[in-house]
């Protein structure tokens, strides 16, 4: 038997647990608020833009897609929209200005008052998503800033920031689909089943 490769699983998944209580314990109430805002702007009308990097923007893609399609009722469709999608923005303002400019450009051109901004960050740093921000919180945004441990300096900018409490890149990124998985059922709760 692997004794070693065994030990590791059990370790990742204690590990995982652990943050994912504790996680919850601190922030179900802000995850209820989060969500009761994000609805009253859906139902205005306002959209939600997603922006991360790496495995944060598979997450900005997997969250849109639940907000657009269904998430556990049937419902309409809700506008989510992954801005780490489109390669040829991404290549031509990475390519014209600088990497820094790949989402906030997008929100220049998409955003509006009101939508809401989910920017998802393990470490809390990465420059383009803290321009992002910057841009949709000079726009009139609701900007919900996604961490880990430390929030970085998206703490500085974002109304709302949901704080993984850990600085385990791999466990941040579980819990944060985890939190996205929870903020799409309530934002169906609250528009459609409430």
């Amino acid at each position: 038997m692997h004794t070693d490769a065994l030990e590791r699983v059990k370790a990742h998944a204690t590990a995982g647990l652990a943050v994912r209580e504790e996680f919850f314990a601190l922030n179900s109430e802000l995850l209820v608020e989060i969500a009761k805002r994000i609805s009253e702007n859906l139902s205005n009308d306002s959209k939600i833009l997603f922006c991360g990097n790496g495995g944060s923007a598979a997450d900005c893609q997997h969250l849109s897609a639940e907000l657009v399609n269904r998430f556990r009722i049937e419902r309409r469709p809700l506008a989510g929209l992954a801005l780490t999608t489109d390669s040829s923005i991404l290549t031509a303002i990475g390519n014209d200005y600088s990497f820094e400019e790949i989402f906030s450009k997008q929100i220049e051109a998409l955003g509006r008052k009101n939508d809401v901004l989910i920017a998802i960050s393990t470490s809390g740093s990465s420059a383009n998503i803290l321009r992002a921000a910057a841009v949709a919180k000079e726009k009139g945004l609701l900007c919900i800033a996604m961490t880990g441990r430390t929030g970085g300096a998206l703490l500085d900018i974002a109304d709302y920031t949901l704080q993984v409490p850990t600085k385990d890149t791999a466990l941040i990124q579980e819990i944060h689909i985890a939190a996205g998985h929870v903020l799409c059922d309530l934002i169906e709760y609250f528009l459609f089943e409430k």
